[in-house]
């Protein structure tokens, strides 16, 4: 009987070990690179959410400093103090948002500003809906005449997911207050018959085409302070996702660690417990 070659069954074992390593070394290699991505975009919410939180320890700016600002978006996250007027036959109630777990509804009523022809949209806070009729709307004191407010310069509202195109129907032609008067005339604007206050999401572009206000479209103001007027103010904070990118870089880490231990398993282990058996079955 003529012995087998060794080198026979040798040299493709070594070529499969080859193979082996570089694909396990090239799916670490990989899979580290984007465990390592994740905890810099972790690193670079953790940052952004540092800034929000300087933002909000600062003083707020006057309306002088706001009318000031080039960009108001440059004070993003910043408290700012207004004097104005509430345009509350333009308020708007935007449908399915949630406070706590129960559905309402944001409400939203356009601000003027003393003294000035700038609008500034006010998310002034949250009511619970009617369960029985969805359009019955819940009681919001609105205060007449020259008020202050102060909230927090924030992005305009974000938007739901929505099928079609909500309906908006044409709301009131607002007037250019006379000069000199103290409270624009879009304060006392009637609203045009079909309005509906009630919508899913609201674009500022659209909304001061819709009214012909003055409004800024860039940013909004997010009224803050304990529950009052009928409404809660209990914001949620913004979603950096900070527990995704986490979460994210657990996964590719462990995936990471998965390839090393079945590379270590199979092309280690595997053959010396083989080895070893057929050594032992050789002796007996």
């Amino acid at each position: 009987m003529n012995p087998v070659p060794l080198y026979s069954e040798e040299r493709p074992r070594r070529g499969r070990f080859l193979v082996m390593t570089i694909a396990a070394a090239m799916t670490v290699s990989a899979t580290i690179s984007l465990g390592r991505w994740q905890l810099s975009r972790a690193a670079q919410k953790e940052a952004l959410q540092a800034s929000i939180d300087a933002e909000r320890q600062k003083p707020p700016l006057t309306q002088a400093e706001f009318l000031a600002l080039g960009k108001a978006s440059d004070a993003l996250h910043r408290a700012v103090r207004l004097r104005g007027l509430w345009l509350t036959p333009q308020t708007v109630y935007l449908d399915n948002r949630q406070m706590h777990g129960t559905p309402g509804f944001y409400v939203l009523t356009p601000f003027a500003l003393e003294g000035t022809e700038q609008t500034v949209m006010v998310q002034r806070g949250w009511i619970q809906r009617n369960f029985v009729d969805r359009t019955k709307l819940g009681a919001v004191e609105t205060p007449a005449g020259i008020v202050e407010v102060t909230g927090l310069i924030e992005p305009p509202p974000s938007h739901l997911l929505e099928l079609g195109s909500s309906a908006t129907a044409p709301a009131p032609v607002a007037s250019s207050p006379a000069a000199g008067a103290s409270e624009p005339a879009a304060a006392v604007a009637p609203v045009a018959q079909g309005y509906s206050p009630i919508r899913q999401n609201l674009d500022l572009e659209a909304f001061r085409a819709e009214t012909r206000l003055p409004l800024r479209t860039d940013v909004s103001l997010q009224q803050g302070g304990p529950a009052s007027e009928g409404l809660q103010r209990d914001w949620p904070a913004p979603a950096l996702g900070l527990e995704r990118h986490y979460g994210y870089a657990f996964q590719w880490f462990g995936l990471s660690a998965l390839v090393v231990i079945l590379y270590v398993w199979f092309q280690f282990i595997t053959p010396l417990r083989r080895s070893r058996r057929r050594a032992r079955d050789g002796r007996f």
